[in-house]
């Protein structure tokens, strides 16, 4: 079992845990009660997401409130080994803490779909800026539309999807196995590739790799002088975005079209022209 701990190298500041783990769930409500006592007991705020294929969430606290909780999920069989990625920040970055049941902990909606039968080939960061620097190789971001603005790999494709729901369509009309016979995939922290490659695996590609820990791990083990990764990293909580240095960013929530800007470009963004028009 992984000890997980405050580091002496952060700052006493609130920890955030990115974490998944596809594992078969027998009794999604008893892991359900059993995950929302625990987080009580820690003082935790966040959303983890349980399914019978497993459990999905990003949590914050006090660093050595979190270690522990991190601590009793993975005391639990099926649990081992989560997929976690930390980041820090200074306000609580969720209003509560909730846990619910959901029919898929990542939504695909393609029936059949299931990481656990196989999925790509991981990459760590520098294995990864190996492979995006060979030529012939299909770099995709399996992001939603309003994520890949704030930031991406330098020269990614961006299917321009609403939800990941549109990811599979996407592929059908735009990737062939021998036109893309290399892809290479990447998300947030590694749970949308997870299904993204054992999807194409299922299509008929042979060769598809993705970025293990997704970018949240690329961004925290990878210098700036060897980054390839352009721009800010899209997060689901009231940081909106996260720097190169995991930092919460510079990107607020337009209150109108509840997309992400950078906060100074909110007046001359076209929701801040609208809100001014009115108020004239």
């Amino acid at each position: 079992m992984t000890t997980h701990s405050s580091d002496t190298e952060m700052p006493p500041e609130l920890l955030v845990a990115a974490l998944y783990r596809f594992t078969d769930v027998a009794d999604v409500e008893e892991m359900k009660e059993w995950i929302l006592e625990a987080g009580r007991q820690a003082d935790l705020c966040g959303t983890i997401l349980v399914a019978p294929e497993g459990i999905n969430g990003t949590i914050a606290g006090l660093p050595e409130k979190v270690g522990a909780f991190l601590e009793v999920l993975e005391s639990r069989e099926g649990l081992e080994d989560l997929e976690i990625r930390y980041s820090r920040c200074e306000k609580r970055p969720f209003k509560r803490w909730r846990v619910r049941l959901k029919n898929e902990i990542v939504t695909l909606g393609v029936e059949g779909t299931d990481p656990r039968e196989g999925v790509g080939k991981y990459l760590d960061p520098e294995e990864w800026n190996r492979l995006l620097a060979e030529e012939n190789v299909t770099l995709i971001d399996t992001r939603n539309h309003y994520e890949t603005k704030v930031g991406k790999f330098k020269g990614a494709i961006d299917p321009d999807t609403e939800t990941f729901r549109e990811f599979p369509e996407w592929v059908d009309k735009n990737l062939d196995p021998k036109e893309n016979a290399k892809v290479a995939m990447y998300c947030t922290g590694g749970i949308r590739c997870e299904k993204a490659t054992n999807l194409l695996l299922r299509r008929g590609f042979r060769e598809v790799y993705h970025l293990k820990g997704g970018i949240l791990r690329y961004l925290e083990e990878t210098p700036q002088s060897d980054s390839l990764w352009d721009g800010e990293c899209f997060v689901f909580d009231e940081r909106v975005s996260v720097d190169q240095d995991l930092k919460p960013g510079k990107h607020i929530i337009c209150e109108h079209c509840q997309l992400p800007i950078p906060a100074e470009e909110m007046d001359d963004h076209e929701c801040g022209k609208l809100k001014r028009a009115k108020m004239a």
